[in-house]
């Protein structure tokens, strides 16, 4: 380990093999740091925050430190990071509440930008990107490969299937489905993320697939959302991704589904 003598590091933290803590950190609280873990100059570790192996943590990051939650109470909630994780400036994650499971948990592989806040009681998957200024509320779900543009917000409770896109500034009030892209200051459903699709080498029947099916729910002009399901259900169902995205829907959360702005069924979203 590589400790600078202005570091502050509690007794009780655990630190892996290899760990580098720069000048001016303060490791507070009962912390557990992974094998080759990086902490650069001013960053700030506290409460019951566990970091994985191989991650790299930027100046000024604050981890673990208090939710911005008027109902917590001090309950001994807990922060998890996964390996691999480069956690930029100024980035700040809070740890679950007791209405929410008491865990705030962020896999692996995942960059978080300048700025960007992982609320309490958020779940986000591995390989997931947040750019700068992107905040997640309270008790928000982002599935694995996800990107959340810059400035982008999302509001508490909103799910985010696995390899969505949000664009950047879009305020997301609504569920996106897995491979869906989103857009706008009061974000709608405007397509697939194709690009994300064909970079992770989808192969080209899935991309079809995942074409019709999206076609047959957003943009078709008969039926409800749910009619329109067991339409791509009957047409598509054998494939994974297609299931991926039914099953998603029939899972209802706390929040309606992000639609297209020109979806036209009887139970389009009213805004929040």
């Amino acid at each position: 380990m590589a400790i600078h003598p202005t570091a502050i590091v509690a007794s009780g933290a655990k630190l892996g093999a290899g760990v580098s803590i720069g000048s001016y950190c303060v490791i507070d609280g009962e912390v557990t740091i992974g094998e080759g873990t990086e902490l650069a100059s001013h960053v700030v570790v506290s409460g019951r925050t566990s970091i994985g192996g191989q991650c790299r943590i930027f100046p000024f990051a604050s981890l673990g430190h208090a939710p911005q939650d008027l109902k917590y109470k001090g309950e001994k909630s807990r922060l998890t990071i996964g390996d691999c994780c480069v956690i930029r400036e100024y980035v700040t994650m809070n740890p679950g509440t007791e209405g929410g499971g008491m865990l705030t948990s962020v896999g692996d592989h995942c960059l978080f930008m300048v700025g960007s806040h992982v609320a309490h009681d958020c779940r986000v998957g591995s390989h997931v990107i947040l750019a700068n200024n992107a905040t997640l509320a309270g008790h928000v779900t982002v599935g694995d490969h996800s990107i959340i543009g810059g400035l982008a917000a999302v509001h508490q409770f909103v799910r985010i299937g696995p390899h969505a896109i949000i664009g950047g500034m879009s305020g997301v009030e609504h569920d996106v489905i897995p491979y869906g892209s989103v857009m706008g200051e009061r974000a709608s459903l405007a397509g697939l993320n194709l690009v994300g699709l064909k970079r992770r080498n989808f192969d080209r029947e899935t991309i079809h697939a995942l074409r019709n099916a999206y076609k047959i729910i957003f943009e078709e002009d008969a039926g409800t959302l749910a009619e329109r399901a067991r339409k791509a259900q009957e047409q598509y169902g054998g494939i994974g991704e297609v299931e991926e995205i039914l099953a998603f829907m029939s899972d209802k959360g706390s929040r309606s589904l992000c639609v297209p702005k020109s979806f036209s069924g009887q139970d389009k979203p009213q805004a929040a």
